[in-house]
């Protein structure tokens, strides 16, 4: 899954015009157009895909300066972390020559670099450039700083980066629960070394036709035997995916990291416990979202809900209240975002995915408080504050970026969603 959902991303890039080692950004921040998964709609996303195959590869970060700041992470092709960027990163706000090698590296360390050995060719960087309100001068002031990255080839100049803006363009890097799963990997395989622990899998790939350096040509009888086999596996994935909300993150509540503890664990250690390997639970995790952080938690924070205060799946046709508590604990900001609960992308057809304390329209409560609202239509007098679903089912990510103690502590609760009349 996560080796699939990261060539559905680069094939999406691909197929914008974009190529890799260059810097792929939304010039806005992202509307429905980005079918990627549980994207983040309140920041100004950089995107690149490295390549190694022909060397090296470096990527600059820019020092944080105030409010302008970069976050993010560089992950390899299966989406394990590479190393965080900026203030919660190896770099630690002050900016730095990231240096990506390719498996079998032996050139070692360089003196100015920071050095991030990757055993697979390809992978990204998935990096924000957070704004501090959502004026055009803010926005743009976001985009200009972002396009302060570069990446370029060892021994290649900064100044040779290429930008490649695919804002509101169709980017679909959903899953297909089709033959084109197979597809992808097997796309994926002709490109990707065989780790040690992938080699299982070699015999029974080849069974089904994925092979190294041989053409994939399923014909019709195997084509629908892998159609039922992705819908099976759609349907297990589901199941488990809703069991990750229990035990919930706060006490009484629906709202849970969305990801196994045994998962959030390796992601920090590029799964180093020799006793853990959780295949399904990755399954699970990338088939709703992508990206896996180094140290989740130090530049951000993720709850998800799909049910609301009386454990019923949150139905599109119908209003809910969010409210989230005064004293958010975030040095940044906080955001809501409705996704379909389906494809686990921005609802189609929307004017909007989100409410966040970064949107100056979003009026507060008299104790500091805000009410974001989700339905098929706006309460009265509440249209700022309001998230449209279009009716259909949907679940809420919140994020919390630069999260502070009360959050861990877990002296700051977010209460559950609610379901409310239409006024």
């Amino acid at each position: 899954m996560p080796a699939v959902n990261f060539d559905r991303m680069l094939q999406a890039a691909v197929a914008n015009g974009a190529k890799p080692n260059q810097v792929i950004y939304w010039s806005r921040p992202l509307n429905w157009q980005n079918q990627t998964l549980t994207p983040n709609p309140d920041t100004i996303y950089l995107n690149p895909f490295y390549d190694t195959r022909s060397g090296p590869v470096v990527l600059e970060i820019p020092p944080a300066e105030g409010d302008a700041v970069i976050v993010g992470s560089a992950d390899n092709a299966w989406q394990n972390a590479l190393e965080d960027v900026g203030p919660a990163g190896a770099d630690k706000g002050k900016g730095g020559k990231y240096l990506i090698t390719p498996p079998g590296y032996k050139g070692g360390p360089l003196d100015g670099y920071i050095h991030l050995p990757s055993d697979t060719y390809q992978g990204f960087v998935i990096l924000r450039s957070n704004f501090k309100s959502r004026s055009d001068a803010d926005i743009a002031a976001a985009v200009a700083y972002g396009k302060r990255i570069k990446i370029y080839p060892l021994g290649g100049s900064p100044e040779g980066t290429v930008y490649v803006d695919v804002y509101d363009k169709p980017f679909d890097a959903t899953i297909p629960y089709d033959w084109r799963f197979f597809e992808s990997l097997h796309r994926f395989v002709q490109v990707e070394p065989w780790l040690e622990r992938d080699k299982v899998m070699i015999d029974l790939l080849q069974s089904i036709g994925i092979e190294k350096g041989k053409p994939f040509n399923p014909d019709a009888k195997t084509k629908t035997v892998f159609e039922q086999a992705a819908r099976e596996a759609r349907a297990e994935i589901d199941l488990r995916y809703a069991g990750l909300f229990v035990p919930p993150y706060f006490n009484g509540t629906h709202w849970a990291v969305p990801a196994s503890a045994s998962v959030v664990e390796g992601m920090g250690t590029g799964f180093a416990d020799p006793n853990s390997y959780p295949v399904t639970g990755r399954a699970v995790s990338y088939a709703m979202g992508y990206f896996s952080a180094k140290r989740l938690g130090a530049g951000q924070f993720y709850l998800m809900s799909i049910q609301d205060r009386d454990g019923r799946q949150l139905d599109g046709q119908q209003t809910y209240r969010l409210t989230v508590p005064a004293n958010a604990p975030v040095t940044q900001y906080w955001s809501a975002t409705a996704y379909d609960r389906e494809t686990h992308a921005l609802i189609r057809e929307t004017s909007r995915s989100s409410r966040a304390s970064n949107s100056p329209d979003v009026r507060k409560n008299a104790d500091g408080s805000v009410d974001i609202h989700f339905g098929p239509r706006a309460p009265a007098g509440k249209e700022a504050n309001w998230v449209p679903t279009n009716g259909r089912d949907f679940e809420v990510l919140f994020r919390l970026y630069g999260p502070e103690k009360p959050l861990f502590e877990k002296t700051w609760v977010l209460p559950d969603i609610e379901k409310v009349s239409q006024q």
